[in-house]
């Protein structure tokens, strides 16, 4: 499980014990607070990037042990580069830093939050502290030898210009990181002991936070005619749930942010079933559930002013003698017919009927779904890049800007009518594939048919939410994206400023 540091913010002072971190721009320049660390080791740093070939470059470190002229155990030089160091650099650079922490029973770590150009101000000391929050990460529960997590969580001090503003900047991202954790474990837990009821449960929490939550149960969905995502779930021993995370911290009676997020808790294909290897990967099927509710956490922890409602549809998708079959036609609660070809395409159904409730019910004013919907996205974007796909070129806009800023990037992909006829059924009113080509945009001409006269906008997860490459703040399989993307997104356009 998570192991997060405990932060703290002080002054730019010199500590008497643990681990000192600095920063060196390309070819060794430092700031103010590194040169007098510096000048303090008799021009250490210098002689010691001498020796070790090291010259600044970006996130690089320099280790020093037992450094003269100072009281701490280590001193570390980290590297800036050169070019642009924007919020989502500033984040991995707390990654870096966290990574920095020599091995050792002293796990104290002062981070100098200065480079060579200034101090850094209040919000840019914070995104440090979120990227080391974020890297401390690990998943480790189930692991029986050894020290789980390394024992005790470091204790990491950002000395900063301003260390009161600093720790105010820092709680709303507190808060996100948080949210983005508890994303990256549900992600991480295996199948069996999170099946659609425990992962409701664990929804069910934010009620702490004043989120009111409502678990629909099989019953409730037959009644709600959820027939599609129902159809998904028979074929499993496990029932079928429904979880609504309602926010209401904007004005009373506004039309809410919507996210909406497929929870297949494992996805076995059902009777197309899929090949034996990686199959284990799909306990992740239901990332773009976790990433719902790790947002809803994050906008309660820090009590965004907006209204935002959750909704997630949490299925097991397994083959059995009740299984649906290819061939199959089930009535979607929009009333349109679907023709199931391939049963492994089962988020898509899903999607559709969660995607009726939550205009019809809630009236938003733009809902969002995140899925790890096809393995198509990953051929075409990779593991960098979540496909997204909308009408609207304003909310396009705006969900980018918000990827740039966090890290969490997206990239707009195509939609149009062109497409439809991939997906035309001879005996339904669709087919829930369209075949090879242009896979990932089909699945997305498939649910904007469920988006009805909505300002609607489907993310293709599949990438970049589970089994993703690591990077200086994800070290593990469940990367939690989504969370920082769609908290970033609510505060800069439904609340009038970044959190």
């Amino acid at each position: 499980m998570a192991h997060p540091p405990s932060i703290s913010f002080g002054p730019l002072e010199l500590p008497r014990s643990g681990t000192l971190v600095v920063f060196a721009g390309k070819d060794l320049e430092l700031g103010d607070a590194a040169r007098r660390v510096d000048e303090a080791a008799s021009g250490l740093i210098k002689a010691a990037a001498d020796a070790q070939a090291f010259t600044g470059k970006r996130f690089s470190t320099l280790t020093i042990p037992l450094p003269r002229g100072l009281a701490v155990r280590a001193l570390v030089v980290i590297g800036l580069g050169d070019g642009a160091f924007d919020e989502a650099e500033r984040v991995k650079l707390g990654g870096a830093v966290l990574a920095a922490l020599p091995a050792g029973a002293d796990k104290t770590l002062t981070v100098f939050a200065d480079a060579p150009d200034g101090p850094m101000d209040a919000g840019s000391a914070a995104d440090v502290a979120l990227g080391a929050v974020l890297r401390s990460y690990t998943f480790d529960k189930y692991k029986t030898k050894g020290e789980n997590g390394g024992g005790e969580p470091a204790n990491v001090i950002i000395a900063t210009a301003d260390p009161a503003a600093a720790e105010a900047a820092f709680a709303p991202r507190r808060a996100v990181a948080d949210g983005t954790i508890i994303a990256r474990d549900l992600v991480n837990e295996p199948a069996n002991t999170l099946g659609p009821v425990e992962f409701a449960a664990e929804a069910a929490k934010l009620g702490e936070l004043g989120v009111k939550v409502t678990i629909l149960d099989v019953p409730a969905l037959e009644a709600l005619e959820m027939r599609a995502l129902l159809g998904v779930a028979q074929g499993s021993e496990r029932p079928a749930r429904v979880a609504i995370m309602e926010w209401d911290g904007g004005s009373p009676g506004a039309a809410p942010v919507a996210l909406v997020g497929k929870g297949v808790v494992f996805d076995t294909g059902g009777i197309s079933i899929k090949p034996a290897a990686s199959m284990e990967d799909m306990k992740g099927d239901m990332a773009g559930a976790a990433a719902v509710v790790g947002t809803m956490h994050a906008v309660a922890s820090r009590k965004a002013k907006a209204n935002v409602v959750g909704v997630i549809g949490l299925v097991e998708n397994m083959p059995d003698g009740k299984a649906q079959r290819p061939g199959d036609i089930v009535t979607s609660k929009s009333g349109q017919t679907i023709e199931i070809i391939n049963t492994d395409a089962e988020g898509r159904l899903v999607l559709a009927d969660l995607l009726t409730h939550t205009i019809r019910e809630f009236k938003p004013t733009v809902v969002i779904d995140l899925a790890t919907l096809t393995g198509a996205i990953i051929v075409a974007l990779g593991h960098h890049n979540a496909g997204m796909y909308t009408d609207d070129d304003d909310t396009a806009a705006a969900l980018t800007a918000a990827g740039l800023a966090t890290g969490d990037h997206v990239w707009r992909m195509p939609l149009g009518k062109e497409y439809d006829s991939l997906i035309d059924s001879k005996f339904a009113d669709m087919k829930n594939t369209g075949g090879r080509w242009g896979g990932s945009i089909t699945a997305a001409q498939f649910l904007k048919r469920f988006a009805e006269d909505s300002r609607w906008v489907h993310l293709d997860v599949a990438g970049t939410a589970m089994n993703a490459p690591t990077n200086e703040i994800s070290r593990t399989f469940g990367s939690g994206f989504g969370v920082r993307l769609l908290d970033r997104y609510i505060a800069d356009n439904f609340e009038g400023g970044a959190a």
